[in-house]
């Protein structure tokens, strides 16, 4: 297959409110790179950013160096597909494998990469954001980041494994499986951060947001506890009251706000964790309290390891992630139906995903009785 002779359809970021839907060569493969024929590929809030006020990640005047790319450049670092072409020395995978992609790229010499945590590499960054990614008919990656799926696993799981994957990393980071969580944020890596939660068999997960239909959802998703801040006034003190005066052995702050973080706080028990997951530009803590009460903030970015285990629970049938989507549309919905419309209605929408081929023979990854839950 010669593929730099054929064309495709993608969504290339040109600037700020500046995406567009192009057709460009298909890539040509370089050492090491697979071709990977997108089945799906999700909107990240990462890309919202990037398309109403960037560049905030993507690289503009020197290339990334685990890419050599710079803008423009095809969005889209959630996505999975199957196998269209094998670069040179490629071993381990053959034409026609279903895989989901771990889009971050990693140097493997850094001190970070050789004590495996290649999630802080020095060189890291993202297919689909320091890269090419996935909006696009194909897309070129390194073969490590293809995760071979087995039959059991279906694509429509495997969209979803890029944003599970940093709550599963977060939750990680928490330490040993606590009693009692709080998620403050309930966007789809809040919403799957329960999920996972629930997973774990956490006896008490509480859930904050300000929409409802959010609030819903995460009640299906086994949370425990609901509270809108809108309604109920100071979360954190709502959520000691509902764990007996104590408050939660470890609280994931899933929005990227300094009002989220003192929620956090406040609803976290004494020698409790806070968990940050959302990216809060700058925050002012109360430290005397920060260290009266030893309590401890620690930072989760990305992931590292986590496909593996959740490829084994979707096969096992011990989860599943699909119920997060609220639509699939067409790579040319993308600015009115995708962007567009998480702008303007942001509690409307939990994750939307991007069908480059519009496979109209596969199962809607939005199942009825979810599309009747969103009142959609």
């Amino acid at each position: 297959m010669r593929a730099g002779q054929r064309r495709m359809k993608a969504a290339v970021w040109h600037g700020p409110r500046d995406v567009r839907i192009a057709e460009v060569d298909v890539p040509t493969l370089q050492e090491g790179q697979v071709l990977v024929e997108v089945a799906y590929c999700g909107i990240c809030g990462s890309d919202l950013h990037e398309y109403a006020d960037g560049p905030h990640a993507i690289p503009v005047a020197e290339p990334h160096p685990g890419s050599g790319a710079t803008a423009p450049l095809i969005l889209g670092h959630e996505f999975c597909g199957t196998v269209a072409a094998l670069g040179p020395s490629v071993t381990g995978l053959t034409m026609g494998d279903r895989v989901a992609v771990e889009p971050n790229y990693r140097c493997g010499a850094c001190p970070r990469c050789r004590a495996g945590e290649y999630n802080i590499c020095r060189h890291f960054g993202f297919a689909g954001l320091m890269g090419n990614g996935g909006m696009a008919e194909y897309a070129a990656i390194p073969a490590y980041m293809a995760h071979r799926l087995p039959d059991s696993v279906s694509l429509e799981q495997a969209a979803l494994f890029e944003p599970a994957s940093v709550a599963l990393h977060a939750l990680r980071r928490a330490g040993t499986t606590p009693e009692t969580v709080a998620v403050v944020g309930l966007g789809p890596v809040g919403l799957l951060t329960v999920l996972l939660a629930a997973e774990r068999k956490v006896p008490r997960i509480v859930a904050v947001d300000v929409s409802a239909a959010r609030l819903r959802r995460a009640a299906g998703f086994g949370a425990t506890g609901l509270i809108d801040p809108g309604l109920e006034g100071d979360a954190g003190k709502r959520i000691r009251e509902l764990t007996d005066g104590e408050g939660v052995d470890v609280a994931f702050e899933a929005v990227g706000s300094e009002t989220a973080l003192r929620t956090c706080l406040g609803a976290t028990r004494r020698g409790g964790r806070v968990v940050l997951i959302g990216l809060a530009p700058k925050v002012s803590l109360d430290t005397f309290a920060l260290v009266n009460n030893e309590q401890s903030i620690i930072s989760s970015v990305g992931y590292r390891d986590t496909y593996p285990e959740l490829i084994r629970l979707v096969a096992e049938k011990r989860l599943d992630l699909t119920p997060v989507v609220t639509s699939t549309i067409g790579l040319d919905a993308l600015i009115p139906s995708g962007f567009e419309a998480l702008l303007k209605s942001p509690g409307n929408q939990v994750k939307i995903i991007v069908d480059p081929l519009a496979h109209r023979a596969e199962a809607p990854l939005l199942t009825p009785s979810a599309a009747k839950s969103e009142g959609r």
